[in-house]
């Protein structure tokens, strides 16, 4: 490796000439710019561009060498500075998306594959253990029978539409585990989130609610979801998010059936809910089939309850329509934390 090669951090948002160079860079590789990239590790040999890493909230993504580079001590030290670079600002736990030809590479650089999509990607992780020590938790909260059930919700905000899709699985299940999504990409903060749906579904009798995490519709396994606003529904990896559930999640709970709500308003969401149709159930190596079962939403006025509705409600502040779509304990949540959340927010 050259005695010239210079590795320093970029912030592509700050640094638009650098961040040009990127663009043309990973292009020249095949490679697409991903925006929401928290910052580059790039490597220049005698003033040249030759190599870019970028980090965003625990993934290494838009890794690109030169061709005539590849293959020797700049890779490994491409990886080892991102690594590096992450650990510092606090992610012990790294991802790395990455073409399945190059998954070996990043093996030698000590990540673990996770999932494969064939001829599309592969998910890995920098640890050998961490998927495993999270379906261990899983397995002491197993529930043993023939239907065992699961709804995955973000609940942003937590809706009559939720407490009558997760009545209905519970009704149909003679157990159900409810997972809410975790990221704190949304307008209602986890906590509150995770609070109101404890509260809606503590008489739920045969019903365990999990906390969510990395492993399940998270920015590491679904991004495209935290980003639907923003057109980005054909970037969408959710086989990625499907096949980790299918692999490790479902058999620690020993999961037949996945319900959802039918999505008349979000593409992202139903594209997801589609996929799931496909890359649970279709015959496969990777596990048991997980049925999913997809129930008719509720409706009020004649129009389907929908988080993202009442969201657009309490954006126009019209709070007397949200009050037929939301329970008592999320109406008074709205009242007295996220009227004047967002109020405080307008410019």
């Amino acid at each position: 490796m050259s005695d010239e090669l210079d590795f320093y951090t970029v912030d592509p948002d700050r640094e638009p000439e650098e961040r040009a160079e990127i663009v043309k860079l990973l292009a020249e590789c095949g490679l697409d710019y991903e925006q929401h990239i928290e910052a580059f590790i790039v490597c220049r040999e005698a003033g040249k561009l030759v190599a870019c890493a970028g980090f965003q909230k625990g993934i290494i993504k838009d890794v690109a060498i030169t061709s005539s580079m590849r293959g020797g001590a700049l890779s490994l030290r491409l990886v080892s500075e991102i690594t590096y670079l992450a650990h510092s600002r606090g992610y012990s736990t790294l991802f790395v998306y990455t073409e399945p030809h190059n998954a070996e590479f990043f093996m030698g650089c000590g990540f673990y594959p996770l999932v494969e999509v064939p001829k599309q990607t592969t998910l890995l992780e920098n640890t050998p253990v961490g998927i495993k020590y999270y379906c261990k938790t899983l397995t002491r909260q197993r529930v043993e029978g023939k239907k065992i059930g699961c709804v995955v919700a973000n609940a942003n905000p937590f809706t009559l539409g939720h407490l009558y899709l997760i009545t209905e699985a519970a009704k149909r299940c003679e157990w159900l585990h409810l997972f809410i999504v975790r990221e704190d990409a949304s307008l209602f903060s986890y906590s509150d989130r995770f609070e109101l749906a404890r509260k809606m579904t503590a008489d739920i009798p045969n019903l365990t609610l999990h906390e969510g995490s990395m492993y399940m519709v998270s920015r590491a396994t679904f991004p495209a979801y935290f980003f639907k606003d923003k057109g980005m529904v054909g970037q969408c990896r959710t086989a990625v998010d499907l096949l980790l559930f299918r692999k490790y999640i479902g058999p620690s709970l020993g999961i037949t059936h996945r319900f959802v709500g039918t999505e008349p308003f979000c593409d992202t969401t139903r594209k997801y809910n589609n996929d799931m149709k496909y890359w649970l159930q279709e015959p496969s190596s990777v596990a048991w089939p997980v049925k999913v079962v997809e129930l008719e939403r509720t409706k009020r006025d004649g129009i389907a309850v929908s988080a993202s509705e009442v969201r657009r409600l309490l954006a126009k502040g019209n709070l007397e329509r949200i009050k037929k779509l939301v329970p008592a304990p999320t109406y008074d949540l709205i009242i007295n934390k996220y009227v004047d959340k967002l109020h405080r927010s307008d410019p």
